[in-house]
C-alpha cells in the first residue's frame, strides 16, 4: 500500500491559510458541542421525556456516537478537505451523491445556528432576573443576537478562538464545579432513581420514552465533525482531526453525564418537570438548591457556550457553502466562492448563512419552536452521516478502501457497521411522529415536514445546477505537498 499521506487530496486554494493548530481543533469541536449546551440544550426535554431513568441515555448515547466519530476519523484521515462531509461522499459515490449529502449537512447547521440564538433569547430574562420575553419578543431579540454573531464572524478567526477559550472557562464553572457541588452538598435523591421513571411514557414508556429520549440525546452531542469542514485551515489535519473529533466527543460525554446525574440527584420534584409545572429543570433545581444568584451565574454561563456553539455553527456551515460554491455547484458560486483578501474565509457565505438564519427564525413562532428545530437539526445530522458512512462501509466491504495515517486495524468494518445500524434506527425515532398530549398534528409531523421542505428546496436547486455537478472534477489523491500550500 502506498504511503498514507500520499493519498490525501486538496485542491488549490492559494488563499486559505492553516492558522488553527492541533489545541485549536479540539477547542472548536468540543465548544460546538460544548458540555453545557449539550446538557442545558436537552436535559428537560429528556426528563420530561423519559423521567430520570433517562440519565441512561446519556452513556448509551456517547457510546453510539463514538462510533460515528471513529468512523469519520477514518474518512477524515484520508481526505482532510474544506468541506467535510460534503467532499467525503462525493469522492465515495459521485458528485450527486455529494451535493445531496452537502445539502442536507449546509441547512442542518443553519438550523443549528438559529436555535442557539433562539435559546440566548430566552436565556437573557433569566440572566438579568426579569420577567421572560413573549415568543415574538424572544423571536426578535434572536434575530439580534443572530446579526451579532454574524458580525463577529467577519471580524476573523481570531474573535472565534477567543470566545472558544471562554466557553472553555464557562465549562469549568458551569458543568463540572457545579455539578460536584449539587452532587455533595445538595443531593434530595438516592442513587437508585435513575431506575424509575417517575410516572411518564404509561404503557408505551419504551418507544414514547426512552426512544425519545435517546433521540433528543443524539443530537445533544451532534456536531462534532463540524470542525472538519474547515479541514485545510488546520495544521497536518489528516493526523490532528481524528484526535480533536474524538477526544472532544469523549470529554463532552463524560462531562455531559455527570452534570446531568448531579441535576437528576439534586431535583426535588420530577413530577412537576414532566407535568410542565416547571418549564427550565436544569436551572430550576440549581435555584432551588444554590439560590437566585447562582443560577443567574449559571445562565451567563449558558450564553457564553452557547455564542460560541453558535459561531462555531456558522463558521462550519460557511466553509461547506464555500466548497460548494469554489465547485460551482450553487447558484451564485462566483459571489460565494471569493475569500477575504485579509483572513482567506469566505465571509460572503458567512453573510449568506446569517441572512439564512434569520429566515428559519422568522419562520418559527410556535410554542414549540425549539424542541422542533432541535429535532429538525439532528434529523438533517444524521441523514447526513448516513450518508457518508454507509458509502464508507460499502468501500471497506468491497475492499476499496485506501487508508489514511487514522486506522482501527481490525475493528474498522465492525464499528462502521455499528455506526451505519445506529444511524438508521436514530433517524427513525427522530423523524416519527408522536403524538404528545393535545398538539396538533402538524407537531407531531414538524421534523418530517422540515426534512421534506429541505429536500424539496434542494431539488429546485439541484435542477438548476445539476450541468455543473456533473462536471465537477476532483482528484481521489494528490501528493502529499499539496497539502501544504501555505
Amino acid at each position: 500500500m502506498s504511503n498514507p499521506t500520499s493519498e490525501i487530496t486538496s485542491s488549490p486554494h492559494p488563499t486559505l491559510k492553516r492558522q488553527f493548530k492541533m489545541q485549536d481543533a479540539l477547542t472548536l469541536a468540543f465548544v460546538y458541542i460544548s458540555p453545557i449546551v449539550a446538557l442545558y440544550a436537552i436535559f428537560g426535554l429528556i426528563v420530561q421525556a423519559a423521567g430520570p431513568a433517562g440519565w441512561w441515555v446519556f452513556p448509551v448515547g456517547l457510546g453510539v456516537q463514538l462510533l460515528i466519530a471513529l468512523s469519520l476519523g477514518v474518512l477524515v484521515s484520508r481526505w482532510p478537505l474544506q468541506g467535510g462531509s460534503y467532499q467525503w461522499a462525493r469522492r465515495l459515490a459521485g458528485n450527486n451523491y455529494g451535493w445531496i449529502t452537502g445539502w442536507f449537512y449546509i441547512w442542518t447547521l443553519i438550523i443549528v445556528f438559529a436555535s442557539n440564538g433562539y435559546a440566548i433569547a430566552t436565556f437573557i430574562p433569566a440572566a438579568l432576573g426579569i420577567d421572560p420575553f413573549s415568543t415574538t419578543q424572544n423571536v426578535m431579540i434572536a434575530i439580534g443576537i443572530l446579526a451579532i454573531a454574524t458580525g463577529l464572524n467577519l471580524v476573523g478567526p481570531t474573535t472565534l478562538k477567543l470566545l472558544g477559550k471562554m466557553s472553555l472557562a464557562a465549562e469549568v464553572i458551569g458543568s463540572v464545579v457545579l455539578a460536584t457541588v449539587l452532587l455533595i452538598w445538595h443531593r434530595v435523591q438516592d442513587f437508585d432513581v435513575i431506575f424509575t421513571t417517575a410516572g411518564t411514557g404509561g404503557d408505551n414508556y419504551l418507544f414514547n420514552g426512552l426512544l425519545m429520549a435517546l433521540g433528543f440525546m443524539g443530537f445533544g452531542l451532534a456536531g462534532f465533525e463540524s470542525v472538519c469542514s474547515m479541514a485545510e485551515e488546520i495544521e497536518d489535519p489528516e493526523r490532528n482531526l481524528p484526535k480533536a473529533i474524538i477526544g472532544a466527543l469523549i470529554g463532552i460525554g463524560v462531562v455531559v453525564s455527570y452534570s446531568a446525574l448531579a441535576l437528576i440527584l439534586a431535583t426535588p420534584d420530577f413530577g412537576a418537570i414532566i407535568s410542565g409545572a416547571i418549564a427550565d429543570p436544569a436551572a430550576g433545581t440549581i435555584q432551588a438548591a444554590l439560590g437566585d444568584n447562582v443560577a443567574k451565574l449559571f445562565f451567563v454561563l449558558v450564553i457564553i457556550g452557547f455564542a460560541a456553539s453558535m459561531m462555531m455553527a456558522q463558521t462550519s456551515v460557511s466553509r461547506v457553502i464555500w466548497a460548494f460554491s469554489n465547485d460551482k455547484v450553487l447558484p451564485c458560486s462566483g459571489f460565494l466562492s471569493k475569500l477575504s483578501s485579509r483572513h482567506g474565509t469566505p465571509d460572503r457565505a458567512i453573510l449568506v448563512v446569517g441572512l439564512l438564519s434569520i429566515l428559519v427564525t422568522l419562520l418559527s413562532s410556535s410554542e414549540r419552536v425549539y424542541a422542533t428545530l432541535i429535532s429538525s437539526a439532528g434529523g438533517g445530522f444524521f441523514i447526513t452521516m448516513a450518508f457518508v458512512v454507509l458509502g464508507l462501509a460499502v468501500h471497506l466491504i468491497s475492499k476499496k478502501w485506501k487508508f489514511g495515517p487514522f486506522r482501527l486495524g481490525w475493528a474498522t468494518i465492525p464499528v462502521v457497521l455499528g455506526a451505519c445500524a445506529w444511524i438508521v434506527l436514530e433517524i427513525a425515532n427522530i423523524v416519527w411522529p408522536r403524538a404528545i398530549g393535545e398538539q396538533a398534528w402538524y407537531v407531531s409531523w414538524a421534523v418530517f415536514i422540515a426534512l421534506s421542505v429541505i429536500g424539496a428546496l434542494g431539488l429546485v436547486v439541484w435542477l438548476s445546477v445539476r450541468g455543473h455537478i456533473r462536471n465537477a472534477k476532483y482528484h481521489m489523491e494528490l501528493p502529499d505537498p499539496s497539502l501544504h500550500h501555505l
